[in-house]
């Protein structure tokens, strides 16, 4: 593949992932939400389903370009490095899989009863010691991979959007959940642990009673 070639593919790559991450992140404020619900014909709880699928079929554009292109490598991980980099990934599969337990999976595939209220705040293990625990273990996914330049190219943004994407996650918790969610921000970091700035399980469990009893009270009124 020639040079001219090769940067064509890369600036279709870039253009993919760029369309991705803004209608990924477009389709999670709750404005678009709200306006998508008047002008589409979809069921009031079935908001969650349209996004997965949506966010799914936009994957398959830059996978394609990803897969199909013979990008020049940058690093192989190789020997005790590739076991380490192969044995991180695994633990970073098995941190997700391990949280998911403590979510409702049907309601997160958008093909169970959804709420009609905002849930209240949820803490799993890992989020005692970072706010966004599957953006942070997706990254340690995503940068232990032997790299080319395509795959440079994906981490680079991706690790950009999550970072940038957790921020405005982050301004509607806070507007959903108030005080305990800003509580919860000063105590535990974004996307990676830092010594002496997490959460025991009981004050977890505490901030978790805490954000219930706001939300009945929500309902309440």
């Amino acid at each position: 593949m020639s040079d001219s070639e090769l940067q064509a593919r890369l600036s279709l790559l870039l253009l993919f992932w760029i369309l991705y991450f803004l209608v990924h992140s477009l389709l999670a404020s709750d404005t678009i939400r709200t306006r998508l619900m008047r002008w589409l014909p979809l069921p009031g709880r079935r908001y969650r389903l349209f996004y997965n699928l949506v966010a799914i079929g936009l994957l398959v554009p830059p996978l394609m370009v990803l897969h199909d292109t013979p990008w020049p490598s940058l690093w192989r991980w190789q020997g005790a490095g590739r076991w380490l980099a192969d044995g991180l990934a695994l633990l970073a599969a098995a941190g997700f899989f391990w949280t998911l337990r403590y979510y409702d999976g049907r309601e997160f595939l958008g093909i169970g009863e959804a709420r009609k209220d905002h849930p209240p705040l949820i803490l799993s293990p890992l989020h005692r010691h970072v706010r966004h625990p599957w953006y942070a273990l997706g990254l340690v996914i995503l940068w232990t991979r032997s790299m080319d330049l395509g795959m440079a190219a994906t981490a680079v943004l991706a690790t950009l959007y999550l970072a940038i994407g957790s921020r405005l996650e982050e301004r509607r918790l806070s507007r959903r959940l108030g005080d305990v969610y800003r509580i919860y921000m000063q105590r535990v970091p974004g996307l990676l642990p830092i010594p002496g700035r997490s959460l025991s399980r009981e004050e977890a469990e505490s901030l978790v009673a805490r954000s219930r009893c706001g939300t009945a009270s929500t309902q309440g009124e």
